[in-house]
């Protein structure tokens, strides 16, 4: 049996440990799907708009803008409950945040934009219920 210093196993344990504090965390959270958002910059004053977003493990790509027919590509990622949203206007247009921080539950997303420049909140949009055909 060969022996070993203590210290070649505590650098593999210390090692194995850092690998996996670092290693993203699976996401806790499903973000596809329509969401209204309001945006409250530290300026004052307040914000709507719709966003829609599709996710595939935890890498996020959609739409964000002031209405349905006016909006810009987002594209983010999700590590357990957080996600990181970053906007990507088109030339010429300018965006209300270019990166926003937030803490996700099912259907409600809340945090920051830009750091420091304001706050935004993301309520999931319920899906109408089909109507009943008539009797």
């Amino acid at each position: 049996m060969i022996r070993r210093p203590a210290s070649v196993w505590t650098a593999a344990v210390v090692l194995a440990l850092v690998a996996q504090v670092t290693a993203g965390q699976k996401p806790t959270v499903d973000v596809t799907g329509a969401w209204a958002v309001t945006i409250t910059p530290s300026s004052g004053g307040t914000m709507t708009g719709l966003a829609i977003l599709s996710q595939d493990g935890s890498k996020i790509t959609g739409m964000i803008g002031p209405a349905e027919t006016d909006m810009m590509p987002t594209e983010g990622t999700v590590e357990g409950n957080k996600v990181t949203l970053v906007t990507r206007p088109r030339t010429g247009r300018t965006a209300a945040f270019a990166k926003s921080e937030l803490t996700a539950t099912v259907d409600r997303m809340t945090g920051t934009i830009d750091t420091d420049k304001g706050s935004i909140e993301f309520i999931r949009k319920q899906r109408p219920k089909p109507s009943q055909p008539p009797k």
